[in-house]
């Protein structure tokens, strides 16, 4: 099967959670920059889903460019990561809503939890459908980001029982591990450029 109407399919819910995360967020009746303190944690989670959903985006694009073809096995499997990504908004505004108590912030965690994995699992079908010898296998090769991502949110979410500064570090963390796009398979799909004359 052809894999755009999977990547538009795939880009179109991404962009509906954004829609949703941001519709979320309620501005204050007073025109005072006072007026925003309370908003501030329902601002810092927004910023905090918004650069985890372009991190997926950015890395699911990365992912699909090394793919030359998909079955239907690889449709469910993503289809199975964008649900743990459909919960973001709704974590992300009972976090915000709640100032970083435990309970949501550990929930929080668990939906990124499941998201890594789920992301772990689609990429590890795609290699399956292509091959051991495929682009995306050469270019993921033992992927140490993509499994300790994962520990990291077990022990986020068990911190946010004993202080929830800990969870957020944490996510903090993960993020800025994967803020830069993968630049192994970036490198596996770039063309290599002559060397200047």
């Amino acid at each position: 099967m052809h894999k755009g109407r999977l990547e538009a399919f795939s880009d179109g819910v991404l962009a509906i959670i954004i829609t949703i995360m941001v519709l979320e967020l309620r501005a204050p009746h007073s025109a005072d920059v006072a007026a925003l303190r309370p908003l501030l944690p329902s601002l810092l989670s927004y910023v905090l889903s918004f650069v985890y959903l372009g991190i997926y985006w950015n890395n699911h694009h990365h992912m699909f460019q090394a793919t030359d073809h998909i079955g239907g096995s690889v449709l469910w499997a993503n289809l199975h990561l964008l649900f743990w990504l459909s919960l973001l908004p709704f974590v992300t505004d009972w976090m915000g809503e709640n100032h970083f108590a435990a309970v949501p912030t550990a929930l929080y965690g668990g939906v990124l939890l499941m998201a890594a994995v789920a992301y772990y699992i689609l990429q590890t079908v795609i290699i399956a459908h292509q091959g051991p010898g495929s682009l995306l296998a050469k270019a993921v090769g033992r992927d140490f980001k993509g499994k300790l991502s994962p520990a990291i949110y077990v022990a986020a979410i068990a911190g946010a029982f004993l202080h929830v500064a800990i969870a957020q570090a944490l996510y903090v963390c993960v993020a800025l591990m994967w803020l830069v796009p993968d630049r192994r398979i970036e490198r596996m799909i770039t063309p290599r450029r002559p060397a200047a004359e």
